[in-house]
């Protein structure tokens, strides 16, 4: 019998690569995006942020209210979508601001 690379055989049933289980740092089971190995969508939802930055939900909703990650408001329900050069700017942003830290420990010591 032929073998098909492309399938997976993972809690008993056939999945494809594309949908295959992953697990997280908090040891939740969740399903592989479709964007992981390749380029991400340009908006995140917050989950999505979430997810990338290992916080909660509101972690993430609170970071977008005061205003530390821009995002803004799209649809009928007003949901939050982060672009992802905008999230990316953030994380560039929290390591300068972990380097100016660390610095200052630094200079302050000697």
């Amino acid at each position: 019998m032929r073998r098909i690379p492309s399938l997976l055989r993972q809690n008993g049933r056939i999945e494809s690569q594309r949908n295959k289980l992953r697990q997280t740092v908090d040891n939740r089971i969740t399903r592989r995006h479709w964007w992981q190995n390749r380029n991400m969508p340009r908006f995140l939802t917050l989950a999505d942020v979430a997810e990338q930055l290992q916080i909660n939900s509101p972690a993430a909703y609170a970071l977008v209210r005061s205003g530390e990650l821009k995002a803004i408001q799209v649809g009928g329900r007003g949901q939050w979508r982060v672009e992802e050069k905008m999230l990316e700017q953030y994380i560039e942003e929290r390591y300068a601001e972990a380097d100016r830290m660390i610095q200052q420990t630094k200079s302050k010591s000697v």
